[in-house]
């Protein structure tokens, strides 16, 4: 191999080396970028999902919205935000009427029970809303005080 040979196959090997580099450094720019925006969209719906859950408490405090339905939305938004949430004693109010209704009908399921069956499922929810009122009341102030420190209630 002569030493032009040579000094071309290097020149050659380092602009593919160079082309490459480059192109992984495109890569590396790239996948920034969509970190950057992932992050972005995911404090976007974060912080939407704490504005209906705050929207949500309100209705509850504002009688607007029944204590089963609100404390459902509530534990479902808050399950979105972290699902460690609804462990707080602050919160447990949600989960537990939930865990308390979630066997009752809802929408057509409800409207195909029995009048006999439904009016059974309307007295236990009703007496279940009646145990919990306040401190699901108070689960909605929580939450009110909550989004006011977002995100750092988060921890």
């Amino acid at each position: 191999m002569t030493t032009t040979t040579a000094l071309i196959l290097l020149a050659l090997g380092l602009a593919i080396v160079a082309g490459l580099a480059a192109y992984a450094f495109t890569l590396w720019r790239e996948v920034k970028r969509r970190d950057a925006f992932h992050e972005q969209e995911l404090r976007r719906a974060h912080e939407n999902c704490l504005s209906n859950l705050e929207i949500v408490a309100a209705s509850l405090l504002q009688e607007q919205v029944d204590i089963t339905e609100g404390a459902w939305r509530c534990k479902m938004l808050l399950d979105i935000l972290d699902p460690r949430l609804i462990e707080r004693p602050a919160f447990q109010a949600f989960g537990e009427v939930y865990a308390r209704t979630r066997h009752l009908h809802t929408h057509s399921a409800r409207k195909a029970l029995a009048p006999r069956d439904r009016m059974r499922e309307d007295r236990e929810r009703l007496e279940i809303e009646a145990e919990w009122r306040q401190p699901v009341l108070r689960a909605a102030h929580e939450v009110i005080e909550f989004h006011r420190g977002w995100p750092d209630s988060l921890h």
